[in-house]
């Protein structure tokens, strides 16, 4: 075939590929890999999608940097949009990857087109509830308990009153497993010694919805979706039910959620 048959080709191809009409970066939480936490989401999204699953920096060396702060997370979505190409693009984030995100909103609000919140693990410590105020002391006692005692206690503290946590994963943990505990103990320090610039996230105008899962602690997500309401002009939240922290809606129900966001990512674009 001779160059300009290949080309020709190519461009034959190129037709017939869907447009990319939505640009975003989407974050995990403090457990479950980038990997294993998206696919179904992103499939149910659609091919209109261009979508990168990006793993969180904590876990980008085998032990948390004693320096990491929530700027590694900042620099690093922000290489994965330079290298993507989006100069302004969709941020989803779970959990440690909804702290991160909301850094991120506050940092450089003028690269998002919208924000996205699953249940945060964080979202700045001004303005706390008593109730978030006496969470966050919890959370630094178990910081201090060994891995085997940290991870029930940690499950704990993210459940409505009543709720039993989701049973542990059968077999031998995976490879991955071991920098958890070691992680979620950083980022308990960081967050406790941590705030965000609301000023600067004010500075963000465009949409953000929060998604809210029924049998998670209301003293935890539903206390920080009403200090953000008051941040940002246009929040919206979103209950899930039947959900929780542990069996998020980008995992269980992903079809619903993927519209959500298909439905923000429009407002967005208007």
């Amino acid at each position: 075939m001779t160059a300009q048959a290949t080309h020709q080709a190519r461009l034959a191809v190129y037709r017939f590929m869907p447009e990319k009409r939505f640009q975003a970066i989407l974050l995990p939480g403090g457990v479950l890999p980038a990997e294993f936490a998206y696919p179904d989401l992103l499939a149910a999204l659609g091919d209109d999608v261009d979508g990168r699953a990006k793993e969180l920096e904590m876990y980008a060396t085998d032990a948390p940097l004693p320096d990491y702060s929530l700027q590694y997370e900042i620099d690093g979505i922000t290489r994965v949009a330079d290298d993507a190409g989006f100069e302004r693009f969709h941020l989803v984030g779970y959990s440690g990857g909804g702290a991160a995100s909301l850094a991120f909103c506050a940092a450089h609000p003028e690269r998002l087109l919208s924000l996205a919140l699953n249940e945060p693990a964080w979202a700045g410590r001004s303005g706390l509830s008593e109730d978030e105020a006496a969470l966050w002391e919890n959370f630094r006692e178990i910081s201090t308990l060994p891995p085997q005692e940290l991870m029930p206690a940690f499950v704990a503290l993210q459940l409505a009153p009543g709720v039993d946590p989701p049973p542990p994963p059968s077999g031998e943990p995976p490879p991955w497993m071991a920098k958890r505990p070691p992680g979620l103990k950083r980022f308990i320090e960081v967050f406790l010694e941590s705030d965000l610039d609301t000023d600067a996230l004010r500075r963000f105008k465009g949409p953000v919805l929060f998604t809210l899962g029924g049998k998670s602690s209301p003293s935890y997500y539903k206390r920080e979706a009403e200090r953000l309401e008051k941040i940002f002009d246009d929040f919206t939240v979103e209950v899930f039910p039947e959900r929780h922290h542990f069996d998020p809606p980008h995992r269980v129900e992903p079809g619903k959620l993927a519209q959500s966001l298909r439905a923000l990512w429009e407002r967005a674009g208007r």
